[in-house]
């Protein structure tokens, strides 16, 4: 009887240490499972709670550039959504009614003008970086190939059409009225000995249109987008101390009011960083140039 009541108490120990080693054995996975779900839904939340910040830019460079801080963004918050525009209309249209945060893509002279011509309040947060014209060749390969009445195609646009006439004048190809600078059209040219006809037309197509004319002076990020670089590509460019060197840095730009934005703050943050900066250098070769 003995024997019998020691088996049995035997018996039980037995199953309680199965099962608490079960138990045991059983916990890490149930907590490792349960951790996983927790980081799974962190993660979940933490991507729903990004803010949107939505930035319009130019395809080339602006949007690559943007694209370079677009982690960093949603490191602080933020979702940055880049929308790229291929004209110099819409992206401050766009601005000024709401539908972007703001825009990278113009200088300052182009924004002033905008905001003349339109009335509309859009202002200057931040200088990012400078994309020197260049003149590139089209039917004729140097500018002392230039025949007489050669074509000579320049952006339409008041301040950019400005800019290219001061690159010819630079040049010795024309001569602007005394003290013109940047009001520059080619009404105010007072000398052109070799009657080059100065053909207007929108900033997007000069670079389509070389093969139709002599050269064409073409702004940076329309140049690259035509796989040009002012440091390989062009005849002639403008001199880093050149007035329009000076003036026309490209700029974040918002709606009055809005400077303050702190998802805005946090991206001139990260564009003004040694990584962007490295990146412009390395992967633009003097087509853009950094100002910060």
């Amino acid at each position: 009887m003995k024997k019998l009541v020691s088996l049995l108490l035997t018996f039980v120990c037995v199953l309680s240490l199965a099962a608490c080693g079960s138990k045991e054995n059983n916990t890490p996975a149930t907590d490792a499972a349960t951790t996983a779900a927790e980081t799974t839904a962190a993660e979940t939340t933490a991507a729903k709670e990004l803010v949107p910040l939505k930035v319009g830019a130019s395809t080339t460079p602006h949007a690559e550039i943007l694209a370079v801080v677009k982690d960093d963004l949603a490191a602080a918050g933020y979702d940055l959504q880049i929308v790229e525009f291929s004209d110099y209309v819409l992206p401050n249209t766009s601005l000024d009614d709401g539908s972007l945060d703001a825009n990278y893509f113009q200088h300052k002279p182009y924004l002033d003008n905008f905001n003349a011509e339109k009335g509309t309040k859009l202002v200057s947060v931040a200088a990012i970086h400078y994309e020197p014209f260049g003149i590139y060749p089209g039917k004729s390969a140097s500018l002392t190939d230039l025949p007489d009445g050669a074509k000579i195609a320049v952006p339409n646009d008041t301040t950019n059409e400005a800019r290219a006439l001061l690159l010819l004048e630079q040049e010795g190809l024309i001569k602007l009225k005394e003290g013109v600078g940047l009001e520059a059209t080619k009404n105010d040219i007072v000398e052109n000995p070799h009657k080059y006809e100065i053909v207007e037309l929108q900033a997007e197509q000069v670079a389509r249109a070389l093969p139709d004319v002599n050269v064409g002076v073409i702004n940076g990020n329309n140049a690259l987008a035509a796989g040009l670089n002012v440091a390989k590509d062009a005849i002639a460019k403008e001199a880093s101390d050149s007035l329009a060197a000076e003036t026309y840095a490209n700029i974040i730009a918002v709606k009055e009011g809005n400077e303050s934005n702190p998802g805005v703050v946090a991206l001139i943050e990260a564009l003004k960083s040694d990584k962007v900066k490295k990146y412009i250098e390395e992967t633009y070769e003097g087509s853009v140039v950094p100002i910060f």
